[in-house]
């Protein structure tokens, strides 16, 4: 057997088991590590919530605002037809959310990490830029779907809604512990379910819903494709794929832990795709049917209460604000692992600001770009909204293959390296990726 050489922890980015000032690791998994005893005697349940947390909170983040969003106008514009391509984007989220998580276990190190050490530095800033610029047009979604959530849902102006989440999740991750972050967020992702209320609440037509989610058809218009290209870059977001990366390295899961996080990553990317699939179906059957167009999430919302009742639409509205609390608190983090990673610097939740500067600073930064951008009289909220998902399609064609190669390679991964099967999956998906954004690129020209 190869050796697993990148088990050796990075120097700039590992943490040891014990905190460097002598306290007890803040870590919810280090608490783990000492009670997993217990916890493996309690069975499989036990060990399943010894690592749940990546798989579920990447995946979920990924229904943000600017997902629910594009969900909402794929089924306003085009009812139950284009299903399968949520269908086929969730599975390609499994695959490479999967993937992401075993990379972080086996090396104990994010994908800049990777790129850095091993592609050389300027790949890495390649990538880097690439992720910044989608970090900060998503944030800016998120900063959007909660000044729309709260003005409908209470009437608040954005000017006071937009500082106040910013605060409120900055301290929440700047300040808080890991074990505190992590169960706060991962008890703020119950909001989705109002999502599945509101879609039955709806009364979809579940047969016509079937048939779209198996029988592929894609009206050739660059409108068509757009949407299409949008639904598959906010389900397999970039910046999703690097937060459970080294979420999962930052948890300091086990190589005998993986095929419990697998769970957590599976069931994070269904859930993902099953929330997706409700928001379709309620605008579907009540908006589509109807004729009426909407051109963001809070339209939806809004246009729910006459068509399926008060309860729907403050569902909606409900699902809206948690969505865009909890990625809001995710997507900087992401910004955060990256750009500390790049330049080699310390990137975990558990360090003080004294310890990883540069990782906190980077949290801030985004987070105050963005609010700061979206609180510009007159700012194009949902062109940035709705785009910025269709942009990070095309960067998934700057880190996929970067992700395939590293996690190919069998003296960084041994036994966990990528298989010929695994190659051929993800590079299926890679080439559909490729071939939506090539149509959309040759429709937008030739129209």
């Amino acid at each position: 057997m190869l050796p697993i050489v990148a088990h050796q922890p990075d120097p700039a980015t590992s943490v040891p088991r014990k905190h460097p000032r002598g306290r007890p690791g803040r870590h919810l998994h280090a608490w783990l590590l000492r009670h997993r005893p217990a916890l493996l005697g309690a069975g499989y349940a036990g060990a399943l919530f010894a690592v749940v947390g990546p798989g579920l909170l990447a995946g979920l983040s990924d229904d943000d605002p600017a997902g629910i969003t594009t969900y909402s106008i794929l089924g306003a514009k085009y009812g139950y037809e284009l299903l399968w391509v949520l269908a086929v984007s969730t599975a390609a989220l499994i695959v490479f959310h999967l993937l992401g998580a075993r990379m972080g276990v086996v090396t104990r190190k994010g994908l800049l990490t990777m790129i850095r050490t091993h592609r050389g530095e300027r790949k890495a800033r390649v990538v880097l830029a690439a992720l910044v610029i989608a970090n900060v047009g998503t944030m800016c979604a998120e900063f959007a779907g909660v000044a729309a959530s709260l003005e409908l849902l209470a009437g608040i102006s954005r000017y006071a809604t937009v500082p106040l989440a910013g605060i409120g999740v900055s301290a929440l991750v700047l300040r808080g512990s890991f074990h505190r972050v992590e169960h706060v967020l991962l008890a703020l992702s119950a909001v989705f379910l109002t999502y599945i209320a509101s879609g039955l609440l709806a009364h979809p037509d579940w047969g016509e819903a079937a048939k779209g989610l198996v029988v592929p058809h894609l009206p050739l218009t660059r409108e068509a494709v757009l949407v299409a290209v949008a639904t598959v870059g906010t389900t397999l977001a970039p910046w999703g794929l690097v937060f459970i990366q080294s979420y999962a390295a930052d948890k300091h899961l086990r190589l005998k832990d993986l095929r419990f996080e697998n769970v957590d990553v599976v069931v994070g990317a269904l859930l993902t795709g099953v929330i997706g699939l409700f928001v379709v179906v309620a605008c579907a059957a009540t908006l589509h049917v109807n004729g009426i167009d909407i051109n963001d999430a809070k339209d939806a919302a809004t246009a729910l209460e006459p068509l399926a009742g008060g309860s729907a639409s403050t569902l909606f509205g409900v699902g809206f604000l948690g969505a865009a609390l909890l990625a809001a608190a995710v997507v900087p983090l992401s910004t955060a692992y990256s750009v500390a990673e790049t330049a080699g610097k310390r990137a975990d939740v558990n360090c003080t600001f004294d310890e990883a500067p540069l990782f906190y600073t980077s949290y801030g930064a985004v987070v105050l770009v963005a609010a700061v951008l979206v609180l510009i009289p007159g700012a194009p909220l949902i062109p940035i909204l709705f785009l910025s998902q269709a942009l990070n399609a095309v960067l998934l064609l700057v880190m996929l293959p970067f992700m395939r190669r590293l996690a190919a390679d069998r003296e960084l991964m041994g036994d966990e390296a990528l298989g010929t099967g695994g190659r051929i999956v993800t590079g299926v998906a890679l080439a559909l990726i490729a071939a939506s954004v090539i149509a959309l690129g040759l429709l937008t020209v030739l129209g």
